[in-house]
């Protein structure tokens, strides 16, 4: 991904992201007993399919839970939950989850070669841009920009995630985020993504 095409991608982003954070993250916990079942009460999910929230920015998870809800991003498990949430509901919440701190996970041994030098470098042969260009050294992304935190996240929803983006899947025409990964993950290889994906899981947030 050239360095254009990034910094149009972070402008337009940005300007897609709540000015400030305004959530209340006491009444955030006192509401967040609805996530729990898929992603445990401090926003670290027992079960990989279901994605780690905490410690996710602020902006970020208001940003998404908005997505869902409106239908442009489809998440089925999710299809009963979010009408029930009104603009302060999802903003607590966010508050909430933003607040707690992400479990650390371990890579696979035999995945970390080639999933550090795709994180770190990509793959300049096949078009594969490196990930820490947009997610940090040790993935803990850049809330102003709007690029989320990774380090720790489940290595399986990662790389369902790293798929859906590779076969087009994005949250609409005018998402920049979504349409900007659709072309990062389409020269990935399945190999490419299984070990950054575990790689991924095994970085740990830098203090």
């Amino acid at each position: 991904m050239s360095l254009m095409l990034r910094v149009l991608a972070s402008v337009l982003l940005f300007m897609s992201l709540p000015a400030f954070a305004k959530g209340d993250a006491a009444a955030g916990q006192a509401k967040s007993a609805i996530c729990a079942a898929c992603h445990g009460m401090d926003g670290n999910s027992a079960v990989p399919n279901w994605p780690k929230i905490a410690g996710q920015h602020e902006a970020y998870l208001v940003r998404h839970i908005v997505l869902i809800k409106s239908g442009a991003r489809m998440v089925p498990e999710m299809a009963g939950i979010t009408p029930g949430l009104d603009q302060e509901d999802i903003e607590d919440l966010a508050a909430y989850f933003s607040s707690q701190e992400m479990s650390g996970g371990v890579a696979d041994e035999a995945l970390v070669a080639l999933g550090e030098r795709t994180y770190r470098a990509g793959n300049p042969e096949t078009g594969v841009a490196a990930c820490m260009a947009c997610h940090g050294p040790a993935g803990s992304g850049n809330p102003l920009s709007g690029y989320p935190m990774l380090a720790g996240q489940h290595a399986v929803y990662t790389a369902k995630m790293l798929k859906d983006y590779r076969d087009g899947k994005n949250w609409g025409e005018k998402d920049a985020a979504s349409l900007v990964m659709n072309g990062v993950a389409a020269p990935l290889t399945d190999e490419e993504i299984a070990a950054v994906a575990s790689y991924i899981q095994g970085l740990h947030r830098a203090e």
